[in-house]
């Protein structure tokens, strides 16, 4: 027998987390595919398996990475990673499930549909229920959104940052960067090899992020051994490096979305910005768990800042918790009309 459910899904730059009504999250994967070029492209691996295989591959198996930015970069390849994510998560017994998608705040009417598309492309009913992250990583935070009382958010994803001032259940004013996780890498990568002429990869350099990350000076020390090639003699070498190191290589990056932060608050009326002083800003996503993060904010911006409880799965549990209020909120609908 088949069965019916509703999933929310965090198709996020970096990793796609996937909500199952009454069950909480039950999968979180890298957004990486791998194929084969010399068979017609044929998917060879998907999530995890897929980016161990990043830079350690022949030159005929290449990997994919079909998010960029928050948006869908390669639409197929997302349609063809989504199908199997889902599939993953619910088994077989399931068909057609009800489906809500979490996108930036900034994405256009072209986006949004490519994003529906490759949901019901994997398998999702109509229609796909597509809400904005800001609203959905709120809600995974705990925060109450419908009141008459600003709430501002700050998510800090893998391919972009949103930043939304809430009320009334709604989005007031709000602004998405392109500059979050992924780039906090890049600019570790740039970093090593200036200072260094040492060549690190991807993996070396999110490691070097998660370890020993920091957003500023004042964070406890930390060391770690950073591996790679050295440009000068072409030999695999090591070189220690501490905590502040990485806070100066993601300086630029952080003042970004600083900057990003108090633009919004410029832009937020009075009564709201009043709110937002007295409860401060809440940090959402994986980039706010850089040591510091909120403290750097907090000195920059001048209002307490908080990083949400699992703050790289509220958005996830946001989407989860939208589709659920959606679905029960359908038999008090047939009630009524049946009246």
């Amino acid at each position: 027998m088949l069965f019916n459910t509703s999933i929310g899904v965090d198709l996020g730059t970096s990793s796609v987390l996937i909500y199952i009504r009454g069950k909480g999250i039950v999968m979180r994967e890298p957004s990486v595919i791998a194929i084969d070029t010399d068979l017609d492209s044929q998917v060879v691996a998907v999530g995890e398996q897929a980016r161990r295989m990043i830079g350690r591959t022949p030159s005929h198996i290449i990997t994919i990475r079909p998010l960029k930015e928050g948006v869908i970069s390669d639409y197929r390849y997302t349609e063809k990673m989504l199908k199997y994510f889902i599939q993953k998560a619910i088994g077989r017994r399931f068909r057609n499930p009800t489906i809500a998608v979490c996108v930036p705040s900034g994405v256009t009417e072209v986006e949004r549909k490519a994003v529906r598309d490759a949901a019901v492309a994997a398998g999702a009913r109509q229609p796909v229920h597509v809400i904005e992250e800001p609203i959905a990583a709120a809600m995974g935070a705990g925060l109450d959104i419908d009141r008459a009382r600003g709430s501002m958010v700050v998510d800090i994803g893998g391919g972009t940052t949103d930043v939304a001032v809430l009320s009334m259940g709604g989005v007031v004013v709000s602004s998405s960067v392109k500059t979050a996780g992924d780039n906090f890498d890049d600019a570790i990568m740039r970093y090593v090899r200036k200072k260094y002429n040492l060549l690190i990869g991807q993996h070396m350099a999110e490691e070097t992020k998660i370890r020993i990350g920091a957003a500023s000076d004042k964070v406890e020390k930390k060391t770690m051994e950073v591996r790679g090639r050295d440009l000068i003699s072409g030999l695999p070498v090591g070189k220690v490096m501490e905590s502040k190191e990485i806070a100066e290589a993601l300086s630029e990056p952080l003042t970004i979305i600083i900057d990003e932060v108090r633009h919004v608050l410029e832009q937020t009326p009075p009564e709201l910005a009043a709110d937002i002083h007295e409860n401060g800003i809440v940090l959402t996503g994986g980039g706010s768990l850089l040591a510091g993060m909120d403290k750097l904010m907090q000195d920059k911006i001048g209002v307490d800042v908080f990083v949400a409880e699992d703050a790289i799965s509220c958005v996830a549990i946001g989407t989860g918790r939208y589709i659920e209020q959606l679905e029960s909120a359908r038999p008090r609908e047939n009630d009524r009309r049946r009246r």
